[in-house]
């Protein structure tokens, strides 16, 4: 046995070998290939510093990026039934969700939050896409319920943000049973006279798109994102016609009169203060302001000393 070649050898070279570094710390951006340093990208709410485009993002990153301080209470959710169908494709329906929460970290699809934005109480939810493509199945339409009856409870607006591939097929009829469900509590919101706002994010479609996502009093997206019931490549199949560049995206529908504003993520915070303060009757937020200086710091204050008298010289 060669203790060398064996034992010494390899001892030197895991020492000296040059150490890989871990796949987490770079991104790189899928519109214009930049790599992004981690932290960079997430300080810049998952929006390319050299190009603008904007990646996903998740429920509770947008939330910290919106609410003040970050600070933000979870609503509580009715859990639904668990696979009512007994549904199975190439997985069962259980083993998927498990899938899903081990990828997310999340329990389900959607999060609802209350907080404050610009010192302005809210309530707000938002679909995660990377959560079985944030399928509306019965969780989804519980957790808008309970939202808009913590909004009217509360008297407060709710701003909901929209990302998702439609129904979920798992649930079948009971997943568009919550079109009509959630079109009612939202009917809640506009019988108290509480504004409701949707900032639709990429990508919003199928029945999502055809119920809560565009009932919105004003209708805000980001920049690019895919909105449409039907996508472009099944409406070009159908009518066999090429269609016009930009379709569907959200400067298309600007440009149409099916969107109020077009907003980059990293200016929405302010836009929604200003919106929401602006429907409440309220007066413009603060933008900053400084604490009252303290008893001990108005001591510490010199007094201004008198100006002294020069002496002239009589001529």
């Amino acid at each position: 046995m060669n203790w060398i070649t064996n034992y010494v050898r390899p001892r030197i070279n895991s020492i000296f070998s040059r150490r890989e570094v871990p796949e987490n710390l770079w991104s790189k951006c899928d519109e214009c290939g930049t790599m992004l340093f981690h932290r960079e990208l997430k300080d810049n709410q998952n929006v390319c510093t050299n190009c603008g485009h904007h990646m996903a993002i998740s429920p509770r990153d947008r939330f910290t990026a919106l609410f003040d301080g970050g600070i933000f209470t979870e609503v509580d959710v009715p859990q639904p039934i668990t696979d009512p169908l007994q549904f199975k494709d190439q997985k069962r329906y259980p083993e998927r969700m498990k899938a899903a929460q081990k990828k997310t970290g999340e329990m389900e699809a959607m999060l609802v939050a209350e907080g404050e934005i610009g010192r302005t109480p809210i309530i707000a939810a938002a679909q995660d896409f990377s959560f079985m493509g944030g399928s509306m199945g019965m969780f989804v339409g519980n957790a808008i319920i309970a939202a808009a009856e913590r909004a009217v409870e509360l008297h407060r607006p709710l701003v909901l943000f929209s990302a998702a591939g439609g129904a979920r097929m798992q649930e079948g009829i009971l997943s568009l049973m919550q079109m009509p469900r959630t079109t009612v509590a939202l009917q809640m919101l506009k019988e108290a006279d509480l504004p409701y706002i949707v900032v639709l994010t990429h990508p919003t479609t199928g029945g999502v798109t055809a119920s809560y996502a565009m009932l919105g009093d004003v209708q805000i997206s980001e920049p690019n994102a895919l909105i449409c019931f039907a996508g472009p490549r099944v409406i070009e199949q159908t009518i066999r016609e090429k269609l016009p560049e930009g379709f569907q995206r959200a400067e298309y529908l600007l440009d149409h009169g099916m969107l109020d504003r077009v907003t980059k993520r990293t200016e929405m915070r302010d836009e929604l203060i200003t919106i929401i303060r602006m429907l409440l009757g309220l007066s413009p937020a603060i933008k900053g302001d400084l604490p009252a200086p303290s008893a001990t710091e108005q001591a510490a204050e010199p007094a201004a000393e008198p100006e002294s008298e020069t002496a002239t010289d009589p001529a």
